[in-house]
């Protein structure tokens, strides 16, 4: 944990999303004639080259009073119990509604049960399974320079995996059943599926931080394209090449976020936002944490921790302020949902949120 005021916290976010381009442990580099793997590590890099981007919010001065008082993580531990921090003791505060701000943040661990693979898993992961493509490397089929010269593997893996196929899980309805407790200060999801909006998640309260499919735009130009344009054109087996920009002639994607691309602008202004009410528990469910610069958000935040996936994630080893629950993402929810008196409540969502139950938001893609 870090021993720094909050206010040092966000000046380091505001220069980080000054610069907010997603990156991962490989990068595509080079010109269109000539593209080269680039094996530098990037996770938690301070060094990470990036391009400037125009919506970073920066500190106005009219914060001050909200900035300049010392928020210590020694302060707030003062407030902990000293003994180490348990899953059942997150699950009774829950219950006794001590905790009123909660951010979660979640990954491709969190849509396996729907179908839908995650990135990295041996063997099940997305990345294992792209060898038909003929790519340099897995991530290059979410590259954005790889997509100006070749979009056709996309455009085929895009026709697999387009969203409104997958019913939301147990853990997607325990994010809408925190918001229904009044519990939900934001949701920050890496997954592209809109699992979070099915459920019923209001969209205000998600940060949909690697993008959507509801949206269209240009990649060259930045141009807005009709999203289900978009969609259609994609899903016909006959287009081999993607929609084309009427401004600029550039390709047209979908609106997620590929590798060398900024950010949504609204990430950096809502997390620091968030940062300035101070969540009272993060929630990390089902991510390995290896994609900048969402993989830093549980660097910022000063209050207990709990960690929910199949692999331990460097980082979370403060015995008095996290928790690591290892296994899977539902069976560990449904357990602190036991604990916080919730299961009830968790399973008469679930049983709501199939896809013939919730067809008022499956209209969204």
């Amino acid at each position: 944990k870090h021993n720094r005021p909050v206010k040092e916290l966000i000046d380091d976010l505001t220069n980080e999303t000054e610069s907010l381009k997603i990156s991962d442990n490989h990068k595509i580099r080079g010109d269109n004639s000539d593209i080269q793997l680039n094996d530098e590590h990037s996770k938690n890099s301070d060094n990470e080259q990036t391009s400037p981007n125009d919506n970073c919010i920066s500190c106005d001065d009219d914060d001050g009073d909200i900035m300049d008082k010392d928020n210590s993580a020694t302060g707030r531990l003062n407030d902990i119990a000293l003994n180490p921090l348990t899953l059942s003791m997150v699950g009774k505060s829950l219950e006794e509604r001590k905790f009123k701000n909660v951010m979660v943040l979640c990954g491709a661990g969190i849509s396996v049960s729907a179908g839908i693979p995650d990135f990295r898993s041996p063997g099940t992961g997305l990345y294992d399974n792209l060898k038909k493509y003929n790519l340099p490397h897995p991530e290059a089929v979410f590259d954005v320079d790889f997509y100006r010269q070749n979009p056709e593997p996309f455009m085929l893996l895009a026709r697999e995996i387009w969203p409104g196929e997958h019913s939301p899980t147990l853990t997607h309805c325990f994010i809408r059943l925190l918001e229904e407790k009044n519990s939900l200060l934001r949701c920050y999801t890496q997954n592209i599926d809109g699992l979070e909006a099915i459920v019923g998640v209001s969209p205000d309260k998600v940060m949909e931080c690697h993008g959507n499919y509801r949206t269209a735009s240009c990649i060259e130009c930045d141009t807005a394209y009709d999203g289900n344009l978009c969609k259609n054109h994609i899903l016909d087996g006959k287009n081999t090449k993607p929609p084309i920009c009427r401004m600029c002639g550039g390709y047209v994607k979908p609106d997620i976020v590929f590798f060398g691309e900024g950010l949504p602008g609204r990430f950096g202004q809502v997390l620091r936002s968030d940062l300035r009410i101070e969540p009272d528990l993060l929630i990390v469910i089902g991510t390995s944490l290896m994609v900048t610069p969402v993989s830093n958000i549980p660097n910022y935040v000063d209050c207990p921790r709990v960690l929910l996936n199949r692999e331990f994630v460097d980082g979370f080893t403060n015995k008095f302020t996290d928790v690591f629950e290892p296994g899977d993402c539902d069976e560990s929810i449904r357990k602190l949902s036991r604990l916080a008196g919730w299961e009830q409540d968790l399973d008469k969502i679930f049983a709501s949120s199939r896809l013939d139950k919730c067809t008022d938001h499956v209209h969204l893609f």
